[in-house]
């Protein structure tokens, strides 16, 4: 049985009422206010303080403090007035009974009321956050074509003035190879003329001269033909540091040759999405955007965007692991699980250079499985993830745990 609180005061004016109830030396962490409209009630085990109001009081404006080992009541009266007195006669038991009744099933339709108006609050914020996402996106899709159409005609323009430059050079270059050809054609066709010397009386001496005027013949210097070559390119061979019987080269090819592939789209899924910018082609920009929307909190914008680079190219392992990371945060366990696999039967062979990967998505894999409650599946992952970083302490803690809840559930069934 709960001691009930006797020594508490209370004042009133027309208006207010003020109650101050004592805490008894109890830690305010431990306090239970409930109050309605005709009934308050503060719980402090093993103490209690319960009163059916005389009159009705204005709950929404009305408030509790609690501090400094008191708990004090600021009520406001729905009728102004003075009271007979706080609380009513403890004589009829099931009006009490009735009205304390009453006031839970309010306390419940308030509180139903409250979780719906913050639910109905929470959904409008997510709507204006999207909205404004997209919003945002569309204006920088805007800018980014207006930056592409200024570039495009600026090279344009570029083009068309280098064009003109040409026409205008060659037609300046073949002006003056016809002023040539006519210089020399008439050089060639004017003839020598005889000139004759007057010259002593008995010396009939008959000069041949010629008298041509000089035609200074303009010479267009071409320039000397370019030598050819070769460039010789060396590689960097790639060194193994085990031993022969030991190395995995076969193994690093096919991997290396998978990434190759991986990174090729295939013309015929391009074609199914003729109205995607040139950035929305490129599933590394795709990844990339998911990757920024995810550190953003917004997940289902990032697996949007994981999906249309899947889309496009389905043999990236990191678009799958990184859409199982969305699924994780937005519960939808089996298709975490369902990425994951995919994820891991992409990184095939097991190399060091896809080590990384492997280990995140036996991770995620494992998580999803433990929070189905398959602790043994996702020991099977946590365990696949220990090979790969063995020194990992964080997934060693992991491991650990759900060795123990295995264990546990083992014990309890033994026990039944």
């Amino acid at each position: 049985m709960p001691l009930i609180v006797q020594d508490y005061s209370w004042t009133q004016s027309e208006s207010m009422l003020y109650i101050s109830v004592p805490l008894k030396g109890i830690n305010p962490g431990k306090v239970d206010v409930f109050a309605t409209d005709e009934y308050l009630k503060v719980s402090f085990p093993p103490f209690l303080f319960e009163v059916f109001l005389f009159e009705p009081i204005d709950d929404d404006k009305s408030v509790a403090q609690i501090g400094n080992g008191v708990v004090i009541f600021t009520l406001h009266k729905k009728n102004e007035g003075i009271w007979e007195q706080l609380s009513l006669k403890n004589d009829d038991k099931d009006k009490l009974k009735d009205i304390r009744l009453r006031a839970v099933l309010k306390a419940q339709e308030k509180s139903e009321a409250d979780a719906k108006a913050e639910a109905a609050r929470k959904q409008e914020e997510k709507k204006y956050a999207l909205q404004s996402m997209m919003k945002l996106e569309d204006e920088e899709r805007t800018k980014i074509n207006k930056i592409k159409e200024e570039e495009r005609e600026r090279v344009s323009a570029e083009m068309e003035a280098w064009k003109i430059k040409q026409k205008q050079e060659a037609e300046k270059e073949m002006s003056q190879r016809k002023q040539i050809i006519i210089d020399e054609e008439h050089k060639k066709r004017k003839p020598n003329i005889i000139s004759v010397s007057k010259s002593a009386e008995n010396k009939g001496t008959v000069k041949h001269g010629c008298q041509n005027p000089s035609i200074e013949s303009k010479q267009v210097t071409l320039p000397a033909p370019r030598c050819s070559g070769n460039i010789k390119v060396k590689f960097t061979p790639r060194v193994f540091p085990t031993a022969l019987r030991e190395s995995r080269v076969d193994e690093e090819e096919e991997w290396l040759k998978k990434q190759a592939e991986a990174r090729r789209v295939s013309s015929a899924d391009a074609a199914e999405l003729d109205d995607l910018t040139d950035e929305e082609r490129n599933p590394d920009w795709l990844r990339e955007k998911g990757n920024k929307l995810f550190a953003t909190g917004n997940y289902l914008a990032a697996v949007s965007a994981y999906n249309l680079a899947i889309q496009l190219n389905r043999n990236i392992p990191a678009l799958y692991s990184n859409r199982a990371a969305c699924h994780l945060k937005l519960r939808n366990l089996h298709k975490a699980i369902e990425d994951s696999s995919k994820a891991l039967r992409l990184l095939t062979p097991a190399v060091p250079d896809n080590a990384p990967a492997r280990l995140k998505a036996h991770l995620r894999r494992g998580t999803a499985f433990c929070e189905l409650e398959l602790y043994t599946e996702g020991l099977q992952d946590y365990q696949s993830a220990l090979k790969i970083d063995p020194h990992n302490e964080a997934v060693q803690a992991d491991a650990q745990k759900i060795r123990q809840i295995i264990e546990g559930s083992q014990e309890e069934h033994v026990q039944h």
